[in-house]
């Protein structure tokens, strides 16, 4: 694809990509623009400090390695409200998110960031597409990121593509954790995703949950913050498939492999509801 970029000083201010959001509620089209948006953006370090308190990770020099998806998140915004964009923002479902760490993530003031929708895809419930994230520095990429959304009610003229996700077996318990009530407006404050299903039973209720769920990009940053241990500091690729929401409040189990070049997790809820599994492995 002949993609064309579109190179912004800085992203629009949120309340106004919200409002955006909010103003259509109706499939557009079928097909995905070609266009990308692009645009440096600078670490906030008050910002860095709120994430990596809200998600466990420490202060080691370098970036989480999901504060990017955080970085990029009104880029984002941007590229899925703009007029050309086929779907509503409100009602995408996150079912599936990669991240590659190229190279290591210390010493990082600042990032060329790159945003687009690609891979168009028929699904049981609708359609695919994937929302692909790149960062860059001086010598190129070094981060990726690729969220599978979901569009319900999209009509594809192809047939849906396999499941082919690996069921994670052999794992040990690492930790649990709590999940209350506020999470998901503590994680907006912090991250930028104040989307209705997140914030409280109320506005989640509108949606069709019959209570607020939590952020699958908090649920696996916690996930990654526990198993910082067990994987490479760099050269490595994580991906997570979300399964059934985490409803909140609720507590929350995490297994996962041996620390090692690659390995499986999976996160659970009471009754071995499985909320989230993934995989890691050197690039």
């Amino acid at each position: 694809m002949n993609r064309q970029w579109q190179d912004l000083h800085s992203p629009d201010s949120r309340a106004s990509l919200y409002l955006r959001a909010a103003s259509k509620r109706k499939i557009s089209g079928a097909s995905l623009p070609t266009r990308g948006l692009r645009s440096m953006i600078r670490v906030q370090p008050d910002n860095l400090a709120a994430y990596r308190r809200l998600c466990h990770f420490p202060d080691d020099g370098r970036l989480p390695c999901s504060y990017p998806h955080v970085m990029a998140f009104n880029l984002q915004l941007q590229l899925l409200t703009a007029q050309d964009f086929p779907f509503p923002l409100l009602g995408l479902v996150h079912l599936h998110n990669r991240i590659d760490v190229v190279r290591p993530l210390g010493g990082i003031d600042a990032l060329q960031f790159a945003v687009y929708a690609d891979n168009l895809q028929a699904h049981a419930k609708g359609g695919t597409f994937d929302l692909v994230t790149e960062a860059e520095d001086g010598l190129g990429v070094l981060w990726r990121e690729t969220s599978r959304m979901l569009v319900r009610g999209l009509k594809v003229d192809d047939q849906a593509p396999p499941n082919d996700e690996p069921e994670p077996d052999g794992l040990a318990q690492v930790t649990r954790w709590y999940a209350d009530s506020d999470i998901g407006r503590r994680y907006a404050k912090v991250c930028g995703d104040y989307n209705p299903i997140h914030l409280s039973a109320a506005s989640a209720r509108l949606f069709g949950f019959p209570t607020a769920i939590a952020h699958g990009m908090w649920s696996t940053a916690m996930a990654l913050a526990a198993l910082r241990g067990h994987m490479p500091n760099s050269g490595y690729r994580i991906e997570v498939a979300f399964r059934k929401p985490v409803r909140l409040p609720s507590e929350v189990l995490l297994s996962a492999s041996e620390a090692g070049p690659a390995g499986s997790l999976r996160l659970q809820g009471q009754g071995d509801l499985e909320h989230m599994v993934g995989r890691w492995a050197v690039l």
